[in-house]
């Protein structure tokens, strides 16, 4: 049998498609869960990673593996095209001879502007369908984790298609309505969406659906904190973006690089997410506080930066834990765990020596396993960040301050209220361009939980490295924000004088971290490029 056409869909129920006939699957769930979860996984996956996630250990998980990949081969391979590819430690599914519906989904949500209105609304439709709904393991709760974030990605990539679709539909505000609906269905606190599906409904003549969604709307936002019926009064005149994030319309966007996602585990058994992307020699940024590997590179928040170290490095970033695609479902955020994180990454991408980039806490993260492994990091960069938390490092009244902080994200992150979100994009980027403002406020909303928002918060203020500045052994810059209201200047400085031989660059401005439309943009960027290039 040679290569033909094959497909695997993943809206609705699981199928492979070759030459446009269905192919019958096993019985097995689990089998086909593997076939789902080998296709959204580019490169080797390891056995052992593998037998953990779909078997218990009385049910022979090798030899069930083994069973399920020889299914798997009969159905996806070819006489030529071994897309099944193993070994006796990982195992593969070639995705460069597949089409496969969920990555279509992916790329269009990347690259609106590009994707036709007919292929928009075709993935949207497809995915109304549903995804992994039918693939649930019972008893295998990290799979259950992975599945279910899968599925909050796909609910996300279908919001940023629909909300595209809404904005190409400007002179048809019926059309808008209907489309409204689903995501309405999607984002139900969502009060802009809820006000913009009545306004739709109101300039399309559908006065009588509009007050009937106006008395559900009301109900549905009831116990959104801050919500008021006479909001949807409002009447808005064109669709803003919802939590799925700001519409991505902008022509002259560079598109986001192709990276590759994979997943390790630190020594506590916390799942890691990481990527890599770009090439040349590795430049490894550490984590900090909020961070998605996909929803980033959508951000003009870290689009720019991201793209500026991948195009002469290979750059190799991930997801703390409790952020993004890494494992949500952790209590401990000490520096130990975290620098635990970064050394399981360090190992799972095959790193032997690489500049090491700290942002904000993740300095406190690379000076601490810049001290514990000297023959790995070849240089540091530190910027905005400090080696005591706010609770060594500042005043009573900061201390009060930011304790008032926590408490106030356990009680509002993720709800629909932009002013309490707002206070944080201020503190981070009070210079920013709105665009800004608006995406990190709704990165906030899809990156953690408030649990583990608040909880790593409280965690950095008991961060204390100040002893290990002096075993830092690698050239060190030190770059902090004069004006920054998130870190004080002087962390910065302190840092530099505990590194011995460290420099210390001053920026002129008030962010925290750096848009592309600072004026010292460029100086920063110059300033890294000729360190990285000594």
């Amino acid at each position: 049998m040679g290569a033909g056409s094959l497909q695997i869909r993943l809206a609705g129920e699981i199928g492979v498609v070759r030459d446009g006939n269905l192919v019958p699957l096993p019985q097995s769930k689990k089998t086909r869960a593997l076939l789902a979860y080998l296709a959204l996984n580019d490169g080797p996956q390891r056995r052992e990673r593998l037998c953990d996630l779909f078997w218990e250990i009385p049910d022979d998980p090798r030899g069930s593996l083994r069973w399920s990949l020889s299914k798997l081969r009969g159905i996806v391979n070819d006489v030529d095209a071994d897309r099944i590819q193993a070994d006796r430690n990982n195992v593969c599914l070639d995705r460069s001879k597949l089409e496969i519906d969920f990555l279509a989904l992916a790329k269009a949500a990347s690259t609106l502007s590009a994707a036709s209105t007919a292929t928009l609304a075709a993935l949207a439709e497809e995915f109304k369908k549903g995804f992994l709904d039918d693939l649930a393991l019972s008893g295998q709760d990290e799979y259950e984790t992975w599945r279910l974030s899968q599925q909050e990605h796909a609910r996300k990539y279908r919001c940023l298609i629909l909300l595209e679709m809404i904005a190409r539909l400007q002179d048809d505000p019926s059309a808008q309505a209907d489309v409204l609906y689903e995501v309405v269905r999607l984002e139900p606190y969502d009060l802009s969406v809820h006000q913009q599906l009545i306004s739709a409904l109101t300039r399309a003549g559908r006065k009588k659906e509009a007050t009937r969604q106006r008395t559900l709307s009301a109900k549905e936002l009831e116990d959104v904190e801050g919500f008021s019926a006479s909001l949807l009064d409002t009447a808005v005149a064109a669709p803003a973006a919802s939590s799925a994030g700001p519409s991505s319309r902008d022509e002259a966007r560079e598109p986001a690089p192709q990276q590759t996602i994979r997943f390790c585990k630190s020594a506590d058994g916390v799942q890691i997410a990481y990527a890599t992307v770009g090439e040349g020699p590795p430049l490894v940024k550490t984590s900090n506080w909020l961070n998605h590997l996909e929803f980033d590179w959508e951000s003009p928040v870290w689009r720019h930066i991201f793209h500026a170290f991948s195009d002469h490095h290979q750059l190799v970033r991930y997801d703390a834990r409790g952020n993004g695609l890494s494992d949500w479902d952790t209590d401990d955020f000490s520096v130990e765990r975290q620098v635990e994180d970064l050394e399981a990454v360090v190992e799972a991408a095959g790193l032997d020596q690489f500049p090491l980039f700290g942002l904000s806490q993740g300095c406190a993260i690379s000076i601490e396993y810049a001290a514990r492994h000297p023959e790995k990091v070849t240089k540091l960069i530190l910027h905005g960040g400090y080696a005591r938390g706010w609770r060594t490092r500042s005043s009573e009244k900061f201390i009060q301050e930011t304790e008032a902080m926590v408490s106030l994200i356990r009680s509002g992150w993720g709800k629909d209220y932009p002013i309490f979100r707002q206070m944080f994009a201020s503190l981070f980027m009070p210079d920013a361009p709105p665009e800004n403002h608006d995406w990190f406020n709704e990165l906030q909303r899809m990156t953690t939980s408030p649990k583990n928002a608040a909880d790593l918060l409280e965690a950095l203020g008991n961060v204390d490295v100040e002893d290990r500045l002096r075993q830092v052994k690698a050239p060190t810059l030190v770059i902090h924000a004069r004006g920054d209201m998130r870190v004080p200047f002087n962390s910065g400085r302190e840092m530099a004088a505990g590194i011995k031989d460290a420099r210390f660059v001053a920026l002129e401005t008030n962010n925290h971290l750096i848009p592309d439309s600072d004026p010292v943009w460029p100086r920063y960027m110059e300033v890294i490029n000729a360190f990285l290039a000594e």
